[in-house]
């Protein structure tokens, strides 16, 4: 299966049905009042881990998801039917972003998590529910609410317990492939991984070990792949740092450990902090032994474990899968994942909708932007008087006349709020 760690998609929850303006006709009630029904809500549209799911490759293909609009109201206060939510199974790890705002929707690190990402609308009230003493047979019935609409950004961040970093070639892949059942590709070339390779291990423990592609000098910067490598090193809770101590491709073992301590530091001090092994590949090959001593030396003076291994011929491999699973077992509860935004989860967060904005565009008009205003805007039947009239009365509780007036506003400038425009009048 093909591994895809980003993709862009548009939402777009349902509507909400109309009200029903009517009122009873039946033998012997001449004058029955009004009984139109409410409209019932639009689906949401939600998020929600599955377990059988460890990519996005579904949304390359799948780019757009439309929940279904609520029912309209009816005659004898009949309420329309509510919508079924359109729900998209995401992998483990999946990250939502609004692809405009930048802002964190959803961050989902749990087998069932739900998010909801896009709210549908509620349903119009129906003319009974505006029967009043002073009002005793209203004729207007209020549209649906709009379901909320967005384009998303989902990025996947491999929950792995623990990740492989290092240099190209240094043999991350082949030691995946001597411990799992994950087979990826192997070759002796720069970035033959261009995407992380997730295997589980069951040679002592269950453990997940993730192979992240090859990192170089500027990950942090993005250079290369460098970003979409880097993310998935964030929710590892151990991290195997594998250098070639044969220095086959001319490089030195030692240097290469600095620079890439010094670009997962650059890029998150927290993953910097991460416990670390370092793991001495292709000690098969003869050229492998001068490097030991002072690979070795390096351990000790930064104060990490060492191991000596070939992922070819398997020596080494057993001791230390053994000692990362007894590590994983001691160490787990301490673990705390680097969630986006400085740590914290943010779902659906909530705005001022009382705020009233006011604004000019190119064309010297007003814009006026109030979320409940909006929503008024586009749930009001402005060909029926008495729903005109209603407004009318908002437009007056909001004290918007005079708002526009302190900003200058003359008889005939248009006034824009959500998707409608109105001529201003004294």
């Amino acid at each position: 299966m093909q591994f895809i760690d980003k993709s862009k998609i548009s939402v777009k929850a349902g509507d909400g049905g109309n009200g029903k303006s009517s009122f009873r006709h039946e033998k012997f009630v001449p004058k029955g009042g009004p009984d139109g029904g409410d409209g019932g809500k639009g689906g949401d549209v939600i998020l929600e881990v599955d377990a059988n799911i460890n990519t996005l490759l579904n949304f390359r293909y799948n780019r757009k998801y439309v929940a279904d609009n609520g029912g309209n109201g009816d005659i004898k206060k009949q309420y329309g039917r509510g919508a079924a939510d359109c729900i998209i199974k995401v992998p483990v790890g999946t990250v939502a972003k609004d692809a405009v705002t930048g802002e964190i929707l959803a961050d989902l690190v749990e087998i069932g998590q739900r998010a909801t990402v896009a709210k549908g609308g509620r349903g119009g009230r129906g003319n009974a529910k505006f029967k009043s003493s002073s009002r005793r047979s209203p004729t207007f019935a209020e549209f649906g609410e709009p379901g909320e609409s967005r384009e998303l950004i989902l990025e996947l961040k491999l929950l792995a317990d623990v990740g492989l970093v290092g240099y190209p070639s240094v043999g991350k892949s082949s030691l995946i492939a001597s411990v799992s059942e994950a087979r990826p590709e192997i070759a002796d070339y720069h970035f033959t991984t261009l995407v992380p390779v997730l295997g589980v291990v069951r040679l002592y423990y269950e453990k997940n070990l993730a192979d992240i592609p090859g990192l170089i000098e500027g990950a942090a910067d993005g250079v290369g792949l460098g970003h979409d490598f880097l993310r998935h090193v964030e929710r590892t809770k151990l991290i195997l740092h594998v250098v070639d101590a044969a220095a086959i491709e001319g490089r030195n073992p030692v240097e290469d450990f600095h620079k890439i301590n010094h670009e997962l530091k650059r890029y998150s001090e927290k993953i910097a902090a991460r416990t670390q092994i370092l793991v001495a590949n292709k000690i098969d090959l003869p050229q492998a032994q001068e490097h030991l001593a002072e690979l070795e030396k390096l351990a000790q003076d930064t104060g990490i474990k060492f191991f000596a291994i070939s992922a070819v011929t398997h020596e080494g491999v057993d001791a230390l899968i053994k000692y990362v699973g007894n590590w994983l077992d001691e160490h787990a509860a301490e673990f705390v994942p680097v969630i986006e935004n400085d740590d914290v989860k943010i779902f659906n967060v909530e705005k001022d909708d009382d705020e009233v904005i006011i604004e000019r565009n190119d064309a010297a008009e007003f814009i006026v932007r109030n979320k409940n205003l909006e929503k008024i805007v586009a749930m009001t039947n402005f060909d029926n008087s008495e729903g005109l009239r209603r407004f009318q009365f908002i437009w007056k509780m909001k004290n918007l006349d005079a708002e526009l007036k302190k900003r200058g506003i003359k008889e005939g400038v248009t006034v824009h709020i959500g998707n409608m425009q109105f001529e201003w009048h004294e």
